[in-house]
């Protein structure tokens, strides 16, 4: 497998963008009516509200552009929309689990990026601590202690996937 062949889907959320963020390239950012809107139009594939008021999905149009290309859509959702993503896909779909080594080494790594306030770092923590009892719900854990490591343990799983287990392929037509 070349990485070549693979897209980073963008993501949509309601939250606010942060300074150093690009709408549609970092998220497509939205506003909680605009998201609420899409919904109703029945634009995503799938949607969550993470945190009250905080929507994060997948739009459709999305996985039509890389499919489009050619490409195959790599996705960075939370464990609701991977679960989501990987029951609408089936066998077409490989989930990855990335777990941080520990709660307490996830906390430090949030702190350390000086993004969060108090509140919301304990609200994520508290959201990781759940998330990891999903875990064995996934295709494959992949223990983010060491990022290189971390990557190329990722890629070997896709790239086995890709050249041994991708029975039909979507079409650009899908969902």
């Amino acid at each position: 497998m070349q990485e070549a062949t693979l897209a980073f889907s963008v993501s949509a959320t309601s939250r606010a963008k942060r300074d150093y963020e690009v709408d549609g390239v970092d998220y497509f950012f939205l506003g909680a009516d605009e998201f609420r809107r899409r919904i109703e139009a029945d634009e995503f594939v799938e949607w969550e509200e993470v945190y009250p008021g905080q929507f994060y999905g997948t739009l459709k149009h999305e996985l039509r552009r890389i499919w489009n290309t050619g490409k195959h859509p790599v996705f960075d959702v939370d464990v609701v929309g991977g679960l989501d993503l990987k029951e609408i896909f089936g066998p077409n779909a490989l989930a990855l689990f990335v777990a941080p080594p520990s709660i307490n080494a996830l906390e430090q790594r949030l702190r350390n990026r000086g993004t969060e306030t108090e509140d919301s770092l304990k609200k994520r923590v508290a959201k990781a601590h759940h998330e990891l009892t999903f875990a064995n719900q996934f295709d494959a854990v992949v223990v983010n202690d060491d990022l290189d490591r971390a990557c190329s343990e990722a890629f070997r799983k896709v790239s086995d996937f890709l050249n041994g287990s991708l029975t039909n392929a979507p079409s650009a037509s899908t969902p």
